[in-house]
């Protein structure tokens, strides 16, 4: 799937599209289903592409994005489903005439009717209630496209929500396929059913991270601001409950009133979750991190100078390797808006395992 940030718009632009009665044609939406060699995006990067020439995200980096919009456009205008591969093989070569070196395949199928919608609003509610699923879009029967679209299954937490096979033998083949399917990079797998060879697009359906800031300053909301942008499910905590002028939060940014008391009552933590306590009240600080201390969370940071860390674990009992003060990575940041990117990026590079390095230093893959 699409990162999280990502995701959000292409939804909001597909429910855009059902809202104009799928005006100008309706839409198309490709799909990145294999790539290899050096690419800007991995499979299950998705663009949509309206009627009217709308487009949102995107999927190339500007490579091919051209040639795959107006490949869009005719699929809009006959509302077939199609594959295109650029590499060599296929004469359409334009990663490696640029330099990037690498082949894509991209499914592109039209949007015409709410129905085709649903896989999208599956997986947006498994997303939103955090729970973890998968997503199969069959697209290719005997090393063809499957006309005149892919059809998709959704797996919830081991339910069906869409099934878009109805009941039979390749429904079951294919859940089989999925609730096997460990929550890694999107894949594409093989099954045969009915003398037909299939190939689906697997994609784990992970909830988004979700970032709890204990404290409300500048550098609270900065960092909340990044988080949203991030896509990141973003709370604001404070024992008071007039610290933020209305309008202040972006769209989306809870807001929880709680006290070191009862703060465990308000985080939901699990293994996407982080924390980071920063009220700027040392006493105040000590409270909430030692009532944070159980939690099973990814992350858990705090500011401070360096003395004034040393007291925050003194008070805390939080060894080291548990609390990330102070938090951020070393950028010089100075201004709440700096400081916000460096816990952001701290925090970035321990989900993704990186040692935030830079590039220029690194001699392995950018993409995980």
């Amino acid at each position: 799937m699409n990162t999280p940030q990502e995701f959000g718009s292409l939804l909001a632009g597909v429910r855009r599209l059902a809202d104009s009665g799928f005006a100008s044609g309706g839409g198309a939406l490709a799909t990145l289903t294999r790539t290899s060699g050096s690419t800007f995006r991995r499979a299950g990067a998705r663009m949509l592409v309206c009627g009217d020439g709308t487009v949102v995200r995107g999927l190339s980096g500007g490579c091919p994005e051209a040639d795959i919009i107006g490949r869009a456009r005719e699929v809009i205008a006959d509302g077939a489903a199609r594959i295109v591969r650029y590499d060599r093989e296929s004469g359409l070569d334009v990663l490696l005439e640029l330099g990037c070196g690498g082949t894509l395949e991209v499914l592109i199928e039209p949007l015409t009717r709410t129905a085709d919608l649903a896989f999208l609003d599956a997986a947006a509610r498994c997303l939103d209630a955090r729970r973890s699923g998968v997503l199969a879009t069959v697209f290719s029967r005997d090393q063809g496209v499957l006309a005149p679209k892919p059809r998709r299954m959704v797996i919830d937490e081991g339910r069906i929500m869409v099934n878009e096979f109805g009941a039979g033998l390749i429904s079951g083949v294919l859940a089989d396929q999925m609730l096997e399917h460990p929550p890694g990079p999107p894949a594409v797998v093989a099954f045969s059913h009915g003398g037909n060879h299939y190939e689906a697009l697997l994609e784990a359906l992970i909830p988004p991270y979700a970032l709890f800031i204990v404290g409300i300053n500048a550098a609270a909301v900065a960092l909340a601001r990044i988080a949203a942008v991030l896509g990141w499910q973003v709370t604001l905590i404070d024992d008071r409950d007039d610290r933020v002028p209305p309008g202040v939060l972006p769209d989306g940014v809870r807001r929880v009133t709680a006290s070191a008391a009862t703060i465990r009552d308000a985080i939901d933590a699990d293994a996407r979750t982080f924390a980071v306590v920063m009220t700027h009240n040392l006493s105040r600080d000590i409270d909430y991190l030692r009532a944070l201390a159980e939690t099973p969370l990814a992350y858990l940071g705090s500011l401070g100078s360096r003395s004034r860390v040393q007291r925050l674990r003194d008070g805390s009992g939080l060894p080291a390797e548990r609390l990330r003060a102070p938090a951020g990575l070393d950028l010089g940041a100075e201004t709440p808006e700096e400081i916000a990117l460096a816990i952001s990026a701290e925090i970035l590079a321990l989900t993704s395992g990186r040692r935030a390095e830079s590039l220029s230093q690194t001699t392995g893959p950018i993409h995980a």
